[in-house]
Order: structure tokens, then C-alpha cells, then sequence
């Protein structure tokens, strides 16, 4: 599929640049969010259960609109979608500081905000996933993913350090307008996109609750008999649910074990090298790519990705924490990233948003909630430390899983075909 009008480099079709900024803004915000928020219902509760809750929360509503979010993407026009869901949420996020700047904020409305803006972004995400395809064209997906997920990385590089020494000198809720702001430009980039980015949906049967569970289950059918879809997807909500875990307790680590505290630069730092693994793996893929096939990236990327959520816990310094965090971050990120492109790949037009938010809803929305709940008992129970080990030694399972699914088979394929 080609897009037509579309310059030949990414870097000169103005649709993309206006998409790319839309995308920097609003992950901008969100990583200032991510941070603050933990932090404020910390500082707000002082309980490490309720603040892992956090993490569950802004993962949830995929369990409960991902696959509905999907399927009414794939009908509605994505453009109407995205700034919708961009429009609404800067209302819900600026809901937080004004709140807190009338003396009214409590921990409920915090939490009811974290479940509520991400519910609303899972048709944002799905309009998303369906869109870029058709604007950019399938054979530059990775290309396009690696753009904007090296922007996402060098904003997860610089934001945390500003924001852990914005934390020592402004209240977690006052930061929370930096979302705001950042979800209403978003809105205004992504409505000056020019081109289409659905393809027609003539002769589509009207809308109604049958019709929506039956393009659901056409979703979901296509995702269980792809074997390379299935697989990554599988694989994802293993290492998901070990990322969830670790994150739910990272903020508590920082303060109890690292003694870093949950402000200031090496806070920051902390938190923020994960963003240059990041930018590691987003310029390492389209390279990637061109010498090996999506499946055999996953399974080479897995096993790092598991050996460093167990070891990076056990890290006895913040400085050696740091390090063992930008080696994680490469590898897991690179098989997220990679995942996500070849979802977009091979899926059919019409099944993008469907198939994309189904696996959405299977590896952040199960893996990453229960990982969060689970992360925060065993840490309650027996410290930060030891409950991100346990959550760690969950990525192992996915190595297993991993290399004895038909990935290995679908990897040789690829190779023999290349030779």
C-alpha cells in the first residue's frame, strides 16, 4: 500500500512532521505525568500499595474498552478520534492542578483521573495504530516507528532529570498542567494533518452492538491464527507484566533502597536513562531490520531483557542502577518497538485498529496491570527490592515461550529466503 502524495523522505512530507510533533507534545506531557503521579499519591498516601495502583490504573481500561476502542476506530474517521481523545483529556489532567490549587484534591481524584485518561486515550491508541500505516505507507512503518519513538526516547532522556528537580521545587499536581497543555497541542497538530489516514468505508454493515462484537472477534481471530502476531504478543504481555511490577514499585525503590529520595536530579536520572535504551533500540531497528527478520530480533532482545529485570534491582549504587536501566531499557524497548512494526505490517487495513488494540489489551492491559498489582503486594510484603527480583524472573518465562514458538520457525524462513 502507497500513499499517495507522500514525499519519498519522511522528513519532508509535512502530514508526518505534523503527526511526529503531535506525538512529541503529547508523550512530553504524559512523561511528566508519569513521574508526578506516582510521586503525588505517594506524597499524598505514603503507602507503597497505592501508589503501585497507580501504575495498574493508567493500564486497566484496555482490559475494559481496548478491543471495543479498536473495533470503533476501524469505523470511525482516525483524525476525528485522535483530537477528540486529545481535547478530553487535557480537560480530565487539568482537572488535578486546579483542584489542588483550590485545596480540594484528594487521592480518589487523582486515581479516578489515571483510570479515566487512559480509557479515553485506548481510542486515541486505536485510531493511532490504524493511522500511521495509511499515512506514511506500510513499507516505511518501521521507519515511521523509529522516528517517532527516537523523539520519545530523547524526550524520556532530558524530561526526568526536569522533572525530578521540578519536584523539589513544585508541588507533583502543579506539574500536571505541563499534560494539559501538551494533550490540547497534540490535538491541534494532529487536526492540521492534510491527508486521509482511514481508507473508505463504503459498504460497511451500520453500526450496532452485533456488528461491533463481530468485527471484534474478526480482530481476535486474525491475531490467534497469525503465528508471528500470536507469538510477539504472547511474548509481550510475559514482559510486560515484569516491566509492570518493576515500575509499580520504582518510585519506593528509589526512596528506600537507592535513598535517592523522589526528587531532585538523581531521581531523575534514574527514571530517565531508561529513555536513552530507548533511543538505543528506536535507532537500532530499521539497521536491524535490513539484516534479520522482526521474529529472530525478538528472540535475540528477550533474553537481555530478562536477564536485566532481575539484575537491575540487586543494583547496590544509583549510578549502578542507572546503567543497568539503559541496558534494559535497549533491549526491551527494541522488542516492543519491533513488535508494534510488524503488527502494522502484516495486518490488513481494515484490522489495524482491532488487531493492534487487542494485542494493546493483552500485553499492557493484562500484563502490565496484574504485573502493577502483583508488583505492589509482593514489594508491600517483602520490600521494593525483592518484589522486582520475583517480578524479574517473570521475563524469563517469555525467553521460553519465545524460543519454542513458531518464531524460530518463521526466523529460519526468513534467513533461508535471504541466503
Amino acid at each position: 500500500m502507497t500513499t499517495t502524495g507522500a514525499p519519498q523522505r519522511l522528513r519532508d512530507d509535512p502530514d508526518f512532521r505534523r503527526y511526529w510533533l503531535a506525538r512529541a507534545l503529547s508523550v512530553t506531557g504524559s512523561m511528566v505525568t508519569a513521574i508526578a503521579l506516582p510521586v503525588l499519591v505517594y506524597r499524598l498516601s505514603g503507602s507503597t500499595v497505592l501508589t503501585a495502583v497507580v501504575s495498574a490504573l493508567e493500564s486497566a481500561p484496555y482490559l475494559l474498552a481496548g478491543l471495543f476502542a479498536g473495533a470503533l476506530a476501524d469505523r470511525w474517521n482516525r483524525r476525528r478520534v485522535m483530537v477528540t481523545a486529545d481535547s478530553v483529556n487535557a480537560v480530565l489532567v487539568g482537572s488535578v492542578p486546579v483542584a489542588h490549587l483550590l485545596g480540594v484534591l484528594t487521592v480518589v481524584q487523582v486515581l479516578v483521573v489515571a483510570f479515566t485518561v487512559q480509557a479515553v486515550y485506548t481510542f486515541f491508541d486505536g485510531a493511532n495504530f490504524g493511522a500511521l500505516p495509511v499515512l506514511v505507507g506500510r513499507a516505511r512503518v518501521a521507519q515511521a516507528n523509529s522516528a517517532v519513538w527516537t523523539a520519545s526516547s530523547l524526550i524520556e532522556l532530558f524530561v526526568p532529570p526536569l522533572t525530578g528537580l521540578l519536584l523539589a521545587v513544585l508541588d507533583p499536581a502543579s506539574l500536571l498542567t505541563l499534560d494539559a497543555i501538551s494533550f490540547a497541542a497534540s490535538a491541534f497538530a494532529v487536526r492540521g494533518i492534510v491527508r486521509a489516514m482511514s481508507e473508505p468505508r463504503d459498504g460497511r454493515p451500520p453500526l450496532r452492538p452485533r456488528v461491533v462484537l463481530d468485527d471484534i472477534r474478526e480482530g481476535l481471530r486474525y491475531l490467534i491464527r497469525h503465528a508471528g502476531v500470536r507469538t510477539m504478543t504472547i511474548v509481550g504481555s510475559i514482559q510486560s507484566f515484569a516491566g509492570g511490577g518493576f515500575m509499580a514499585l520504582i518510585v519506593v525503590w528509589c526512596d528506600r533502597v537507592l535513598h535517592i529520595g523522589t526528587s531532585g536530579l538523581r531521581f531523575g536520572l534514574v527514571w530517565g536513562v531508561w529513555g536513552i535504551g530507548g533511543l538505543i533500540a528506536a535507532l537500532s531497528l530499521p539497521r536491524l531490520l535490513k539484516r534479520m527478520s522482526p521474529a529472530a530480533i525478538t528472540l535475540y532482545a528477550l533474553p537481555g531483557s530478562a536477564l536485566l529485570g532481575v539484575l537491575a534491582p540487586l543494583s547496590p549504587h544509583w549510578v549502578v542502577a542507572a546503567l543497568a536501566l539503559l541496558v534494559w531499557g535497549s533491549a526491551y524497548v527494541l522488542v516492543i518497538v519491533n513488535a508494534v512494526s510488524y503488527r502494522q505490517q502484516v495486518t490488513p487495513e481494515n484490522l489495524l485498529g482491532r488487531v493492534n488494540t487487542a494485542g494493546r489489551m493483552l500485553s499492557w492491559g493484562v500484563g502490565w496491570t496484574l504485573g502493577s498489582v502483583l508488583g505492589g503486594l509482593l514489594g508491600n510484603a517483602f520490600g521494593p527490592r525483592t518484589g522486582m527480583v520475583l517480578m524479574g524472573l517473570f521475563g524469563c518465562v517469555g525467553v521460553v515461550v519465545a524460543w519454542t514458538s513458531p518464531l524460530r520457525r518463521i526466523a529460519a524462513g526468513h534467513a533461508t529466503e535471504v541466503a
